[in-house]
């Protein structure tokens, strides 16, 4: 029996890159990249690619975090020239799935992740539903 998982492609279209920089602070004693700051390029790339995608329209809607999964697959090491690519997965009413893939920029993937993300309203911090129109606007 094999762990090795498949690793799920990026769409050819939809797909956000966001550059990377490494810098001193992000480092642990082990000297690579702290497993934490992965966390926050996710959300950093997430945030950055809902922006993109709905413009003006962003600010009326709120993402909250319901489940993180990250896949650790190689160190990252001082100097490694990286990018994050992000696209939007399976979306239902209640929730919506976001891979994030951390990789070399020759391709060589470094990090996984799969986040559910629900919709609140950003005055009342309820959940909302995913509407048809907040649906087209991730391109689902």
């Amino acid at each position: 029996m094999s762990n090795k998982k498949q690793i799920e492609q990026p769409p050819l279209n939809g797909c956000m890159a966001m550059d990377i920089t490494i810098i001193p602070e992000q480092i642990d004693d082990r000297g690579h990249v702290n497993n934490t700051v992965h966390l926050s390029w996710i959300q950093q790339a997430a945030l950055s690619h809902w922006k993109q995608l709905a413009g003006d329209r962003a600010d009326q809607f709120a993402w909250v975090v319901r489940r993180h999964e990250i896949d650790y697959l190689a160190p990252i090491l001082p100097g490694t020239d990286i990018i994050a690519l992000t696209w939007v997965g399976e979306t239902d009413a209640m929730s919506s799935i976001r891979r994030v893939r951390i990789q070399t920029r020759d391709g060589r993937i470094l990090a996984e992740a799969m986040t559910i993300w629900c919709l609140i309203d950003p005055n009342t911090g309820r959940f909302r539903r995913i509407t048809d129109d907040v649906k087209e606007i991730l391109g689902k």
